[in-house]
């Protein structure tokens, strides 16, 4: 049996990966994915609290938490794929939405 901990130190660690990401890339895919590895944290967590507790509610949270993070990634997919064809660039500094 691997220890609740550690799952809990790797959840803590993939998602401060994932915020730096966030803060520190100015390429919008590149800030999705980071989203995306912040989300997988999560569910990690919630995935080692419910085998640890010996419930299912964590599992069914992941489940909603996973719905959510593929609706975000059309989304946001779609919107990077606009603005590329708008601007023809991904740079988020680069992107001003307000002038056209």
């Amino acid at each position: 049996m691997v220890p609740l901990q550690l799952y809990l130190i790797l959840s803590a660690m993939m998602f401060i990966i994932g915020a730096v990401g966030v803060v520190t890339r100015r390429n919008a895919i590149i800030v999705f994915m980071s989203i995306e590895l912040m989300l997988n944290s999560v569910n990690l967590t919630f995935v080692a609290f419910s085998a640890f507790l010996g419930d299912a509610t964590g599992q069914v949270f992941v489940f909603f938490v996973m719905t959510v993070a593929a609706a975000e990634a059309a989304v946001g997919l779609a919107i990077v794929i606009a603005l590329f064809r708008r601007k023809q660039t991904v740079n988020l500094d680069e992107i001003n939405i307000m002038k056209w």
